[in-house]
């Protein structure tokens, strides 16, 4: 069994719900990318999070994303101390491996965008020096559908730094009664051990740069997001950094079913996830309008023709 194979199984054995979700997660792993895990609360977002984060040995901290959460406690304050009388910096929870942000959209949109840099440039500016995060770095943040009382929108930008938005849904019927026979998350959970360590995502990560995408599938992701941008439904368009979350979606999505080559198809099956966060339709200015910029998105997907 290969490394792949192994951290998918360790999954697996804990999160007994879509396992479609479960290759969503480790694709944005591989691509040194970020999650945002979208659902109604139950469906095992947080089980999810952490079958990963305890399945590699590396560090691995958890932000509970509240009303009165400030920036300073994510990314770490300096304190005096008075027998040097010196200031001494003492990272925040940022500063790990693997983050968990449980219900990100519960904290104020200024604390949200605390992680603009870290998740984008993988360092963290904090008391007028630049710090570097640690290598490999994930942010994974779940959050409750908008409707749900007491969340805030995640701003623009910030939606545009996730790899994917991913939604779970509900278990089939089999899979619930494991998690009713088995209750995972009270003692499953606890006891899973990791099966790779830091290192070995490294590695993997660079085996996702190095799988081949011919002239003409590059040329499919930039006629997909072109379509975007002129489209008469939409406000805003896929960005540049979209498209690169495609293409590398698409690479590590080849290296999940073991090719070195992709394929049309990973692409298409990750248009939907990595886009449709990204666009704002014209009648919705938001990009919190998950279906309907899932269904232009799905629009946009039929009306570009593929290299296959």
């Amino acid at each position: 069994m290969n490394a792949i194979e192994r951290l998918r199984a360790n999954i697996v054995s804990v999160y007994m719900g879509n396992t479609q979700a479960v290759d969503r997660i480790m694709t944005c792993l591989l691509s040194r990318g970020h999650a945002l895990i979208e659902d109604v609360p139950g469906v095992g977002k947080t089980v999810l999070a952490n079958a990963l984060a305890r399945s590699i040995d590396c560090s691995f901290s958890r932000i509970q994303c509240t009303p009165d959460l400030l920036p300073a406690d994510i990314t770490g304050v300096s304190i005096y101390r008075k027998g040097t009388e010196e200031f001494e910096f003492r990272p925040g929870p940022i500063f790990a491996s693997i983050v968990l942000c449980d219900e990100i959209n519960r904290t104020t949109p200024r604390t949200q965008s605390a992680m603009l840099e870290a998740m984008s440039e993988n360092t963290v500016t904090a008391e007028g020096a630049i710090r570097d995060l640690p290598d490999p770095f994930m942010v994974i943040a779940t959050q409750n559908p908008y409707e749900f009382e007491g969340t805030y929108f995640l701003p623009e930008n910030q939606l545009d730094r996730f790899l994917m938005r991913v939604n779970l849904g509900y278990p089939a019927p089999s899979d619930e009664a494991r998690i009713l026979l088995q209750q995972p998350s009270r003692k499953v959970l606890q006891d899973l051990q990791p099966v790779l360590n830091g290192d070995d995502i490294v590695v993997l990560q660079n085996e996702v740069d190095a799988v081949r995408m011919t002239d003409s599938l590059v040329q499919y992701v930039i006629d997909l997001v072109s379509a975007t941008r002129v489209s008469e439904d939409l406000q805003v368009g896929v960005s540049p950094r979209g498209a690169l979350a495609l293409s590398q979606a698409a690479r590590a999505t080849a290296l999940l079913a073991g090719r070195t080559y992709v394929v049309p198809d990973d692409i298409v099956s990750n248009v939907l996830p990595v886009c449709a966060h990204r666009i704002i339709s014209k009648t919705y200015m938001h990009a919190g309008d998950t279906l309907t910029t899932r269904r232009i998105m799905q629009k946009v997907l039929e009306s570009v023709p593929s290299p296959a």
